[in-house]
């Protein structure tokens, strides 16, 4: 690998003037997510301008040798929470550290998620977001929007998000009770106003209800380690949450993005409903792909605390397999990391109560070098699909394609050269990640960026950063897009056809309507006269002395039995009739 023209290493430095950047990446094979070719590619000013062969391209350009190498799209983490304050503490990895890490690690736009205090509304929190990311960001990054209570000016705010802000999706939580979890029919309204904007319903699907009372039962047992949080969060509950958020949704014909899937059961439910048809995007994440969760029975609690995250990593051995599976077969769609990074001492505020360890983990610079060993190593998946779950995918369902997820001419200078043969050990010690702790600590990778490209400037390179503080732009995710709404609208016209086809013409009806504002008068048959027929009846003829039931009903104790024979209905005359064949044979006839 060898690079012409120099370059500054430092680490980070200030904003500066970006204007006429060249870049030609020379000899690599081009590898999107539906073809792959030899091809040269050449940026200038932060866009791909040609992609060939035998390129003639301005003096002065700096050249890449990538002679034998992958060059591919920049990955695109959907899933972040960076300096989030959360569960009395704040997230370590701030947007500097985060987005340096994470183009160490070959992804170069990060989407984050705003999460309104108590006290603040939508747009403030929006505003408060933008503040701390824009000053510090080193790529592109988007943001989607948390709807943590719900009301009309909740709904107003969404709006004004959709319409002014460029934000296209909007994640509910169905855990966190008293924190930022909703009821069902405040989901159902927020999935309903999703649909009507042209967005993304996003949600974090755990039964969180039921959760709390299971940690009640836990810590009543005397378990205060972080074995209790798996104990309390079985993957049925997050299975259950799952199912019903899907149902949720296809009842509002709102697409919607299942984040952070942990197990395999909660898997199945988004491949059941994609079967049937249903616009539904699950996502596995670095940590449910590359470890389990019998992590939390080590007998370090920071070792085991480490690992806590919501829902948590799951104690079956196969389920890292199982969801790459489904990556492969497209039953998964997108992969994120939910990088939410706390340090040891910050862990120990549950050191004594498992419910109060912060939930977080790492992953941002780690999740495609992982995906690729657990993926492309196991030959799960070829690179093209490697490509899709780690990018394009991402890119098409929150409208930032073919700007992002594509090395195509028109296409965002966003590019990585992967070496196939690359190896590193993950390691605490040596990653970019502000946090004192890996989850895939000792991770054997094959496979790796050696060259980050952000906007058609080289910031990671031979191991070196080096990033522009406050370089990166904040990407405008418009709604309706394309790859998640052309077939709802399709979808939703057949639907309406359906209905109209079993709608029922008929007479309507005259009589009467009872009025409901008027006391309702209920008739009592033992306050009503008895209404004669002319002929006797059983109690009039002396034969049934027991008052009747109090439905009005004969008593099943009485009897109409007569020591003389009679019968109550004797006077009535009996109409003859002749017995044709009795149970002794014919009266008539041959013998």
């Amino acid at each position: 690998m060898s690079t012409k023209h120099t370059s500054n290493n430092s680490t980070a430095s200030t904003k500066t003037d970006s204007s006429s950047q060249r870049l030609l990446i020379k000899g690599g094979r081009v590898v999107n997510d539906d073809t792959s070719t030899l091809a040269d590619v050449f940026i200038e000013d932060g866009i791909i301008k040609q992609i060939g062969l035998n390129l003639v391209v301005p003096n002065a350009t700096k050249t890449i040798d990538a002679t034998g190498k992958l060059v591919m799209p920049g990955g695109i983490d959907t899933h972040t929470h960076f300096e989030l304050p959360f569960m009395g503490t704040r997230s370590v990895d701030d947007f500097l550290t985060g987005t340096q890490a994470a183009i160490a690690g070959g992804t170069t736009t990060i989407l984050d998620f705003v999460i309104p205090s108590k006290e603040q509304s939508l747009l403030e929190a929006y505003t408060q977001w933008r503040e701390r990311a824009d000053a510090k960001v080193c790529c592109d990054y988007g943001l989607h929007a948390a709807i943590t209570t719900w009301n009309e000016q909740v709904a107003k705010d969404m709006e004004i998000l959709t319409k002014e802000k460029g934000i296209n999706s909007f994640k509910v939580f169905m855990a966190y009770k008293g924190v930022f979890m909703l009821q069902d029919d405040e989901i159902f309204q927020v999935f309903a106003k999703c649909r009507e904007l042209g967005g993304i319903a996003m949600v974090h699907a755990e039964n969180g209800s039921v959760i709390t009372e299971l940690e009640k039962e836990v810590a009543q047992l005397g378990i205060t380690g972080p074995e209790g949080h798996l104990l309390s969060r079985p993957e049925q509950l997050e299975a259950e949450a799952t199912n019903r958020a899907i149902t949720i949704a296809e009842q509002t014909r709102c697409p919607l993005y299942v984040v952070h899937v942990m197990s395999k059961t909660s898997a199945e439910k988004v491949t059941a409903a994609r079967l049937k048809g249903q616009i539904v995007f699950g996502e596995p994440i670095a940590a449910s792909l590359g470890t389990d969760g019998s992590q939390y029975f080590n007998r370090c609690w920071r070792h085991a605390a480490a690992h806590v995250m919501s829902p948590p990593l799951r104690d079956d051995g196969t389920t890292a397999g199982y969801l790459m599976d489904l990556l492969a077969n497209g039953s998964l769609s997108a992969t994120g990391t939910d990088h939410c990074t706390f340090n040891a001492n910050q862990k120990a505020l549950g050191k004594d109560d498992f419910r109060k360890i912060p939930n977080g983990v790492n992953g941002v610079e780690d999740r495609l070098a992982v995906i690729w060993m657990k993926g492309v190593e196991t030959g799960k998946l070829d690179p093209n699909q490697f490509v899709a779950v780690t990018s394009t995918n991402a890119a098409r369902i929150f409208n930032i394609y073919p700007r992002k997820g594509r090395i195509a001419v028109g296409s965002d200078g966003d590019c990585i050269v992967w070496d196939a043969e690359a190896t590193k050990t993950i390691s605490a010690a040596t990653h970019h990640q502000a946090c004192d702790f890996n989850i895939f600590e000792g991770f054997q990778c094959r496979g790796l960026p050696i060259v980050t490209i952000v906007a058609g400037k080289v910031v990671y390179e031979n191991g070196q950063l080096n990033t522009v503080q406050g370089s990166g732009k904040y990407l405008e995710t418009t709604c309706f897009a394309d790859y998640v709404y052309q077939k709802l609208y399709k979808r939703e016209e057949l639907r309406d056809q359906h209905f109209k086809e079993r709608k029922i013409e008929r007479e309507p009806y005259t009589g009467e309507v009872i009025d409901i504002t008027k006391p309702l008068v209920i008739n009592n048959q033992k306050d009503q006269p008895a209404q004669s027929s002319g002929e006797p009846n059983a109690a009039s003829a002396g034969f049934h002395n027991r008052p009747a039931t109090r439905a009005g009903g004969r008593n099943l104790l009485d009897s109409s039995f007569s020591l003389s024979g009679d019968q109550w209905d004797d006077r009535n005359q009996r109409k003859s009739t002749r017995v044709q064949q009795p149970p002794g044979g014919q009266s008539k006839g041959l013998w």
